[in-house]
């Protein structure tokens, strides 16, 4: 499967698609792999770390570090890499992440899932248990740390901060297709 198939959203939705590249409690951290067109395991997370919830992209989406939207989905048990969720924005952790003396914005779009059958009460990042959202913000400094980059959460925003930014990053996937 070819994730640049995928429409970011749902068709006639404000539903987003996303892709599961690692799932909750994971620590390989997979990323696909177009030439070969599989997911392979791009890291392995010392012991002791672990994703805390499904990981993911959003397809037909570039963000300003060049890959798809990076997006954390609540509400799941484990799924597993490739699978399609359909999921909601709540909120964004605006980011910047400094590799090779480069500085570039790499926010973590926050959404919770959504099936026909399973309509998540939580509906906005700062509805969310105020330790959990600062343990997300800890796990992506420190596996950031472990990889060799410097990572900063800026700052937070809304579910209307989330969509200005996959708007933009669906304006800049279609600039470069």
């Amino acid at each position: 499967m070819d994730p640049d198939l995928v429409p970011a959203r749902e068709p006639g939705s404000r539903r987003i698609h996303v892709l599961i590249d690692t799932p909750a409690g994971s620590r390989n951290k997979y990323k696909y792999d177009p030439a070969l067109g599989v997911f392979r395991v791009s890291r392995v997370l010392p012991a002791g770390m672990a994703f805390p919830y499904d990981f993911g992209s959003i397809p037909q989406t570039r963000a300003p570090d060049g890959d798809p939207l990076d997006v954390l989905v609540l509400g799941l048990a484990p799924s597993f890499p490739g699978c399609l969720v359909s999921a909601r924005l709540i909120g964004v952790l605006h980011a910047e992440q400094v590799e090779a003396g480069r500085t570039v914005r790499n926010d973590r779009l926050i959404a919770v899932a959504v099936t026909p059958v399973n309509r998540p009460r939580l509906r906005a990042l700062k509805a969310l248990d105020p330790d959990t959202l600062r343990d997300i913000e800890h796990f992506f400094e420190s596996y950031n740390r472990r990889q060799g980059r410097r990572f900063r959460i800026a700052g937070r925003g809304n579910r209307q901060a989330a969509e200005a930014a996959l708007a933009r990053a669906m304006r800049a996937f279609q600039r470069r297709s």
